[in-house]
């Protein structure tokens, strides 16, 4: 799972380490200790809709995930479209120089990282 967070000022993110998902418990019991650590007010969770934008079997995950999430965390969570975020990664890390074997490792970092910015920069441009 690809993990990120913003600046104090809600204007940049900046990635985390992977968390490997270990089920609902674990994964919550993680993310409420880096809620605590960063001071977290607010989840954004990727939304994977389809090309076209049609909600799918991975969307509807998603957003039970997202649902327990925000009654677990006590914390208002946001589903944002992921779409073409692996692609955007995959990219910028080419573009990086990152070989593939490391690219492997920190596609889902970086893609939790454009995710987040995605809602930081909607979040700036609809004041």
């Amino acid at each position: 799972m690809g993990l990120a967070v913003s600046d104090d000022l809600m204007i940049t993110a900046q990635p985390l380490p992977t968390w490997r998902r270990m089920g609902r418990r674990s994964d919550f019991a993680h993310l409420g200790d880096l809620v605590e650590k960063w001071g977290v007010h607010q989840v954004v969770v990727g939304y994977p809709r389809h090309l076209g934008g049609e909600v799918g079997e991975q969307a509807a995950g998603a957003q039970k995930f997202a649902e327990e999430l925000e009654h677990t965390l006590g914390l208002p969570v946001v589903l944002w479209d992921e779409r073409y975020s692996t692609v955007a990664a995959d990219r910028t890390l080419i573009e990086a120089g990152v070989r593939r074997k490391r690219r492997q490792q920190m596609r889902d970092s970086v893609a939790a990282l454009l995710i987040l910015q995605g809602y930081l920069d909607r979040r700036q441009r609809d004041g």
